[in-house]
């Protein structure tokens, strides 16, 4: 099978780690949640159904049942194709997308057409979010510090939804999201509670 991103060092990474950083987890949505929470799935499903019940109750009134329920065909037809094109569209984002979270940053890397990867240092995060399903999936947001701001177009569907002014980028319908949620804090406050050390100039300290 060819592999797309084989020109990556490390998987879902733009570049090797660093020495003293390492992986601690990667994962991706699963196709099937996102279908369903970003595309919308459900209600596009739910939609055409009503659209075809709807056609066949007005034509069971001039017709015999069985006739009336031909009429709904075509809003099946299309409806199911509608699905399938955003089942197909999921599968490509899922696909195309690795989250990890290394030991002092969570990585991102997302989009089918146009690749990008998202850097977030825990020490540039300022709280996180866990939205959990009954199922185990769930998603986890990160609101950021600062002046940092990420365009929510350009990073749908991996942020929190309607969080547009400040966009939240978000590891989006993943399976154990609870275990995931713990692996991040417990890394985030390692990483925040030890001490920042800024190199300065050789100059600098010399002038000094």
């Amino acid at each position: 099978m060819h592999d797309d991103f084989k020109f990556e060092p490390v998987k879902g990474l733009p570049e090797a780690l660093p020495e003293g950083e390492h992986i601690l987890w990667q994962g991706r949505p699963s196709t099937w949640r996102l279908a369903r929470e970003a595309w919308k799935l459900n209600w596009i499903a739910g939609y055409f159904t009503l659209l075809a019940v709807w056609r066949v109750g007005v034509s069971s009134t001039q017709l015999p049942l069985g006739e009336a329920m031909t009429h709904a065909v075509p809003f099946v037809v299309i409806g199911a194709l509608c699905c399938l094109i955003l089942l197909g569209l999921a599968a490509i984002s899922a696909r195309s997308t690795v989250y990890t979270l290394t030991n002092k940053r969570v990585g991102m890397r997302i989009g089918a057409a146009l690749t990008m990867t998202l850097n977030l240092p825990y020490t540039q995060i300022g709280s996180a979010s866990l939205e959990r399903k009954r199922s185990g999936h769930g998603t986890i947001a990160f609101e950021l510090l600062g002046g940092t701001r990420l365009s929510y177009l350009m990073t749908w569907p991996h942020v929190r939804p309607w969080y547009m002014a400040r966009t939240q980028p978000a590891l989006r319908c993943i399976p154990n999201a609870a275990h995931v949620a713990e692996i991040f804090a417990e890394a985030a406050e390692i990483r925040t509670s030890a001490p920042q050390i800024a190199r300065r100039p050789q100059t600098a300290i010399a002038a000094e």
